[in-house]
């Protein structure tokens, strides 16, 4: 199977990305049919306001209690999971997971994987690792499959190959699996499944995402509605689950209502079709299930958003996808104009612990700030100030010491300068008197290209007169007149 393209190889620019998003009618079309299509879909999913910001508050209140134990529910899921049968393993960094998981296979002299929904494994870029080492990989879930089939990456945490419609996926399928172009979905569907089939008794090792994991009772929980999450952890006798840190919640009660916000919120269902809890490999008198389960625990710039109260936050993400769903940004430019694993306003507070500042300083940016994201992510994560936040780590000098990785991407003297000369000039009445009217009198010297803000916009001219010089005059008309009176 053909490997899509990794992240890593991206080289153009947010801004460059953007553009070419942009002048891409079909694509547009598409995201804008599609996010419609969900944002309704989730409106009709809550119609009781008071339920559903009551449901929301109490998964912010699951979410915060489970990160403020964090350390202690982390070494419960692990005792309770080797206690079951499962084997842990932690990876601080993306390679490091790597690294495990190929050890797992390359123990069970492996070479085929099959592969179950997972963003964390998108974030090793696991796919492109195995393949360097004549493993295939290949993807069960029907968006994933199609975008690796065309050398893509995911264009949404939720629906991966929402960026093309039902015509584009007819011409992949026939370019490269030989078939008939048909325009019937249920028809595109089959013809996947049944590669796909074969593939789920062939491999050695199956892997898959977490999307909670229980510490009471050592349970991985997944949440589906094709199947082939099942089939993967099932069907080949080495099941490996993925998963960062912060996925772990106290309780099975505690599973409920973020159930019910995750589903609800991302696709507008009650509950998804399957809803699978792992807890221990295959049992003696068990007949079907995985001789091996293991689980990844990934860190990769967790513990550095953990270490700071305000962008903690960032954790409660159960990635819906919501906020993503009800981005003006994201609808009109589409996920694969951010370059990175995580798309939309969570991609824009999630990816910068991970990867750096230094790597996306435009993410914060590109935002509107309309705070529909907030409104709408089911337990409330307050992502308008998530990003204000980053963006003022994104300005700070070395001396001020940015609290984010790689912070401080967009500082600039010159800019620090130019702010520090307004502040004077607005906090002394004398200077302000002065430069009034000096920009007034010299308005024509004024240059007309004043960095990336003419780009789109006219540079902004002084008036001929302040408004305090026209103010001053207007009065001292009046007083000439009626003195004359």
């Amino acid at each position: 199977m053909n490997q899509r393209i990794p992240v890593t190889e991206l080289t153009s620019t947010f801004r460059e990305r953007a553009t070419g998003a942009l002048a891409d009618q079909q694509l547009r079309t598409n995201f804008r049919t599609a996010m419609d299509s969900l944002m309704q879909k989730r409106a009709d999913a809550f119609p009781d306001e008071d339920e559903r910001e009551g449901l929301r508050e109490l998964g912010n209140r699951i979410k915060a209690r489970a990160l403020s134990q964090l350390p202690d529910l982390l070494e419960q899921l692990e005792a309770n999971l080797t206690a079951n049968g499962v084997k842990v393993h932690w990876a601080e960094t993306t390679e490091e997971a790597n690294q495990i998981v190929h050890s797992i296979i390359e123990a069970r002299q492996g070479t085929q994987v099959v592969k179950g929904k997972s963003m964390v494994s998108e974030e090793m870029e696991m796919n492109e690792y195995l393949a360097d080492r004549g493993i295939e990989c290949l993807e069960s879930d029907m968006g994933e499959y199609i975008v690796q089939l065309d050398h893509e990456k995911p264009s949404h945490i939720i629906m991966p190959a929402i960026h093309k419609n039902r015509h584009q996926v007819a011409r992949l399928f026939h370019d490269k699996l030989g078939v008939d172009e048909t325009d019937d979905v249920d028809e595109l569907i089959q013809i996947g499944r049944r590669t796909l089939r074969r593939k789920f008794l062939e491999a050695d090792v199956g892997v898959s995402g977490v999307n909670f994991a229980i510490a009471e009772t050592g349970t991985l929980l997944l949440v589906e509605n094709e199947g082939n999450g099942r089939m993967s952890t099932t069907a080949p006798p080495v099941h490996i689950a993925v998963t960062g840190i912060e996925k772990v919640v106290q309780n099975l009660r505690d599973v409920v209502p973020l159930l019910s916000l995750l589903t609800r919120s991302a696709l507008g269902q009650p509950i998804t079709t399957y809803v699978n809890m792992i807890s221990s490999p295959r049992k003696p008198d068990e007949l079907d299930g995985p001789e091996e389960v293991h689980l990844v625990l990934l860190d990769n710039g967790r513990s550095g958003a953990f270490a700071d109260a305000q962008l903690r936050q960032t954790l409660n993400c159960i990635r819906c996808g919501a906020c993503i769903n009800h981005c003006p940004v994201y609808v009109r430019v589409g996920g694969h104009t951010y370059g990175e694993v995580y798309p939309g306003p969570i991609g824009k507070i999630i990816t910068p612990h991970m990867v750096g500042l230094q790597k996306v300083p435009d993410h914060p940016s590109a935002s509107s700030l309309c705070g529909a994201c907030g409104e709408v992510c089911p337990v409330k994560i307050p992502i308008p100030e998530m990003l204000q936040r980053l963006r003022q780590e994104n300005v700070k000098s070395p001396a001020e010491g940015p609290k984010v990785k790689d912070g401080g991407a967009k500082y600039s003297a010159k800019e620090r300068l130019i702010w520090r000369v307004w502040k004077t000039l607005n906090t002394s009445p004398a200077l302000y008197r002065l430069f009034l009217w000096g920009a007034t009198r010299f308005r024509k010297l004024t240059p007309s290209n004043v960095g990336p803000w003419t780009e789109n916009h006219t540079a902004p001219v002084p008036a001929r007169r302040s408004l305090h010089d026209l103010a001053r005059n207007h009065l001292s008309g009046n007083g000439s007149a009626k003195g004359g009176q």
